[in-house]
C-alpha cells in the first residue's frame, strides 16, 4: 500500500485520492525505434498500481536482483473527476493540473516477458515504480508544447517535448476513457 499523496508545486496537498495510473507504452517514434520496437497503431496501454506511486524526493527503491533499471521521464496529467468515453473537450475541462512521472522498469525483465507474449507488470509496475512530481495548476502552464528534460547527477539523460507524441493529450486521455473510467 502507498502512503503517496498528490501535492501542487507549493507543497499543498491536492485533496482527491490516488487514483488509476495509465501509462502509454511507444507514444514517442524516435524512443520506440531506440528499443527496436514497431511504432503501434493506436496507443499501447498498460496501468501501474496505486503501491507504484512515490513523491519523486524519496530515494528510488527498484528490486536490484532483478536486473538492469531503465527510467524514462514522462507527462503526469492530474485528473479531477471521473471520465468515461468522454470526449477531448470534456478532458480538458477535468484536468487539474500537470507533473512529471518517473517511469521505472525492469528491462530485462519486460524483455524476457515480451519473448513469451506475456503482460509488463512485474518489470513496470513493482513498489515505487512510478515517482510522481507535484502538480502545476493546468491554468499556470501556457498552451501548447511542454518542454521537459531529466539530469541525473548533473548529466543530461533525457529531453522530451509533448509535441513529439504521437498522440496528444486530450485525444490520448480521451482514448483511455473508452478502455477505463479514469
Amino acid at each position: 500500500m502507498s502512503d503517496y499523496q498528490h501535492h501542487w508545486k507549493d507543497g499543498t496537498p491536492v485533496h482527491l485520492p490516488l487514483g488509476k495510473i495509465v501509462c502509454v507504452g511507444r507514444n514517442y517514434a524516435e524512443h520506440a525505434r531506440e528499443l527496436n520496437n514497431p511504432v503501434p497503431d493506436e496507443p499501447l496501454l498498460f496501468i501501474k498500481p496505486a503501491s507504484s506511486a512515490v513523491h519523486i524526493t524519496r530515494p528510488l527503491q527498484a528490486p536490484r536482483d532483478q536486473g538492469e533499471v531503465h527510467f524514462e521521464t514522462e507527462l503526469a496529467v492530474l485528473i479531477g473527476r471521473p471520465l468515461t468515453h468522454a470526449s477531448a473537450r470534456e478532458v480538458e475541462a477535468a484536468i487539474l493540473g500537470y507533473g512529471l512521472a518517473l517511469d521505472l522498469t525492469l528491462r530485462d525483465v519486460q524483455s524476457k516477458l515480451k519473448e513469451k507474449g506475456q503482460p509488463w507488470e512485474r518489470a513496470k509496475a513493482f513498489d515505487g515504480a512510478c515517482p510522481l512530481s507535484p502538480f502545476v495548476p493546468a491554468e499556470k502552464l501556457p498552451e501548447g508544447n511542454i518542454h521537459f528534460t531529466l539530469d541525473v547527477n548533473g548529466q543530461r539523460q533525457q529531453t522530451g517535448d509533448t509535441d513529439d507524441m504521437l498522440n496528444p493529450i486530450l485525444p490520448l486521455i480521451a482514448h483511455m476513457s473508452k478502455h477505463f473510467t479514469l
